[in-house]
């Protein structure tokens, strides 16, 4: 940047993140993103904010965050580059770091590195061992290829003296597939005396061109070069990048095309802005209530039912189930009937010859369609609520505008329940006219001298020839002698009653038909614990040899019971009072009737709701929505739009905007940025090796082993040629070599074939002796 701004220190001073966006301009200020509109034009107020945002939040004592500080530097000096300055790795916590530092720094600088648009800088110092840089490490971790990490050597001037990093820089020694780039940074004594930075830029180009081991690559070392570096490293990857980047940018500008539609012709500055706005809406309204209706609409749901399709299955489907559930309960039926018929003869005896059941008939009749009231009343209910739900669906468009979504919701619900209640008026009527004319000549009614017959029929076809019936029962009323009072194991057919032996169904003692039988009630015997029903013929005729009734006995009131109504289902009615009959045909006929009933009303309810709730709610929308609103509320009022839609619009209108400009700008870069290839990769064996058996830095004091002597004289000047390595199982690269006098034997402790190891100061080198 070319200005000193950068807070420096001993111990970790860099305790945030510090994203530094280079920006090259005519005018040098820069602006920090939490002090917004404040154009910093002392580099050293800077400085001064830098420290205070980072204490503002990690404290004074040394504390750590990941929270980023946003600066932007302006200048005519600078070229445009966006750099993150991280800390470095700490291995010991002070002050008020937390226990585990190290690990935290570590995630820090992951979370910025990881990301594959990232051009890592790895810094290191000369004066330290090069394999043991945290920074390359970290760099290979998230950048195995080597596509995206640059070495930086720094502290050049630092070395010992009679050492160098040449082989370094030419990327021998420890090769990087990118390079490695060495600057000379002011020391400490230069920035408190105040050394000037250009001046520091002469001094460190004077420094590679005046150095014997440098001045070679003079061209290639220094701040400046790094800086073209950089650049063109971060054109190459913007190059790489931008079909993909294009790609994005193209699916996000069609992702929102369709709600920006609506937004390119709005004009806050036409008067009849709002006008135009309000018609449309109540227009869009209506074609989205009736496409919903329907079922011509262009947003299906494809989760649940709704809308016309939901009122379909409420016509169906919810609404012939909710008539078939009011099944009748069979015995307060027939109970009722049997009160009706008395009620009806009052203290007169009917013979059954004269026996009329029409008046008991109506009044039964009656009190079952009355019943069907509430299935029609809630399928009103359910269309009612299905309509409002369909409102509340369609009004989401007009959230633009809440005073007019709200009361076009408040005016269409209110006028769905003002049919509701017109519709169940109605309904209510058709069951008021059902119930005041019973109408026993329809044609589909089975009439009163067709009942009793009817249901004998009807009865047999159901059951057909099927076994009704199985269990034990004991013949009452044949002597001992004869085979009688005992049980047998009798089965009830739509045809027969046989009987046998025991359960086993091997041995039949005899098959009576069921034709022209009945059966009746025999009073208990006193000295007998048995409940008697006896069968007999109605023609006079015996029914089992020559006894003219067959006496069956049960060992509970309740079992006998159950088989006379086995017996009813298989046509063997009872012969008490001729009451029984009247009952049974009245049933017969309150189900032929009721049957005509529920058609009807199967097909009218449907058709009354359709006209009076769902047609004419369409037609008010169509034709007096528009005016309830005009009459609820001032339009200026009612067009208001909401402060959070007026910000989605500038916000989309803006986001569009820039996408347009963006697929302009990459257009531009792919035709006229000039990239150069990436360099081919190199052997970085020595990464992984690191951490088992560092190989040596140029500035450590190392001596090299007997086995491998240097090949040639060693000349005064300059690096040493390399010396070969020792086999490719040690991985280790080839490395300087200092003159000086031969080392001894290496001692028990010390491998053969070991890397090579460079002495700092050879004339020092004191002589060791083998143990």
């Amino acid at each position: 940047v070319s200005r000193d701004f950068l807070p420096r220190g001993s111990g970790i001073v860099t305790r945030r993140p510090l994203v530094l966006q280079l920006i090259t301009a005519k005018t040098e200020y820069a602006e920090f993103l939490h002090c917004k509109g404040r154009k910093f034009t002392d580099f050293d107020e800077v400085r001064q904010e830098i420290e205070v945002e980072t204490d503002r939040i990690t404290g004074v004592n040394k504390g750590i965050s990941s929270i980023p500080i946003n600066l932007r530097i302006y200048s005519p000096h600078v070229l445009s580059l966006t750099l993150i300055d991280l800390p470095g790795i700490t291995k010991v916590p002070v002050g008020d770091q937390p226990p585990d530092i190290e690990q935290q720094i570590r995630d820090m600088i992951m979370q910025f590195i990881a990301r594959e648009n990232c051009l890592i800088l790895a810094v290191t110092p000369a004066n330290t061992d090069l394999a043991n840089s945290d920074a390359l490490k970290l760099a290979k971790e998230v950048d195995p290829q080597g596509l995206r990490t640059i070495g930086v050597i720094t502290k050049l001037d630092l070395m010992d003296e009679g050492t160098d990093a040449r082989e370094i820089l030419e990327n021998k020694l420890l090769p990087l597939r990118r390079g490695y780039i060495g600057v000379i940074n002011r020391s400490q004594k230069d920035i408190e005396g105040k050394k000037d930075i250009k001046a520091a830029l002469l001094a460190e180009r004077k420094f590679f061109l005046s150095h014997p081991a440098y001045r070679h690559m003079a061209d290639r070392m220094g701040t400046p070069y790094l800086q073209k570096v950089l650049n063109q490293q971060l054109t190459n990857h913007i190059r790489d990048t931008l079909p993909a980047f294009r790609s994005k940018l193209q699916s996000q500008l069609l992702s929102i095309e369709h709600e920006v539609e609506v937004y390119k012709n709005f004009r806050p500055e036409d008067p009849t802005r709002k006008t135009k706005a309000l018609l449309q809406m109540v227009q869009q309204f209506s074609v989205d209530f009736e496409k919903r209706i329907e079922g011509s609409g262009d947003q299906v749901d494809t989760l649940e039912l709704s809308g016309g399709a939901k009122i379909n299955r409420i016509f169906h489907e919810r609404f012939p189930f909710e008539l078939v559930k009011m099944e009748f309960n069979e015995k307060e039926l027939r109970r009722e009937i049997s009160y009706a018929i008395k009620n009806i003869h009052g203290i007169r005896q009917v013979l059954p010859c004269l026996f009329t059941p029409d008046m008991a008939f109506e009044a039964i009749v009656k009190k079952q369609i009355v019943k069907l009231k509430g299935p029609c009343l809630k399928s009103v209910d359910l269309v009612m609520q299905e309509l409002i739900n369909t409102v509340k669906k369609c009004t989401k468009k007009l959230a633009t505008y809440p005073r007019l979504c709200e009361e076009t919701e408040r005016i269409v619900a209110g006028y769905i329940r003002e049919r509701e209640e017109k519709t169940k008026d109605q309904v209510l009527l058709l069951i008021d006219i059902q119930v005041s004319y019973i109408n026993t000549n329809h044609e589909d009614f089975i009439g009163f001298a067709n009942a009793q017959q009817r249901s004998s029929q009807v009865n047999k076809s159901a059951v057909g020839n099927q076994v009704i019936r199985k269990g034990w029962l004991t013949i009452n009323n044949i002597g001992i002698m004869k085979g009688g009072s005992k049980e047998y194991w009798f089965v009830l057919t739509a045809e027969s009653l046989s009987w046998y032996k025991d359960d086993e169904e091997k041995e039949k003692k005899y098959m009576l038909p069921l034709d022209n039988l009945k059966v009746r009630d025999v009073e208990k015997s006193f000295m007998s614990s048995k409940h008697i029903f006896a069968l007999f013929n109605t023609e006079q005729r015996n029914v089992y040899k020559d006894y003219r009734f067959l006496e069956l006995a049960c060992d509970s009131q309740e079992e006998v019971d159950s088989w006379k109504a086995s017996l009813l289902r298989a046509g063997v009615y009872p012969d008490k009072s001729s009451l029984e009959r009247q009952v049974e045909t009245i049933r017969n006929l309150v189900d032929s009737y009721m049957s005509i009933i529920n058609k009807c009303i199967r097909d009218l309810i449907p058709k009354t709701i359709m006209h009076l709730m769902i047609n004419n709610v369409k037609e008010f929308i169509n034709a007096e929505l528009l005016a309830h609103l005009y009459s609820s509320e001032d339009q200026n009022t009612l067009m208001e739009e909401s402060a959070e839609q007026a910000q989605r619009r500038d916000e989309m209108l803006r986001m569009y905007q820039a996408l347009k400009e963006a697929l302009a700008i990459i257009g531009d870069i792919s035709t006229s940025t000039v990239s150069t290839p990436a360099p081919p990769p190199v052997d970085d064996s020595w990464l992984q090796q690191a951490r088992r058996s560092p190989p040596p830095s140029p500035s450590t004091q190392r001596r090299p082993t007997l086995n491998n002597p240097p090949t040639r004289p060693l000349s005064g000047r300059g690096p040493a040629p390399a010396i070969p390595s020792p086999g490719p199982q040690s991985g280790a690269p080839p490395v300087p070599f200092r003159p000086g006098p031969l080392p001894p034997f290496p001692s028990a402790g010390e491998a053969l074939g070991g890397p090579p190891q460079v002495p700092s100061r050879p004339s020092r080198a004191p002589p060791s002796i083998p143990r």
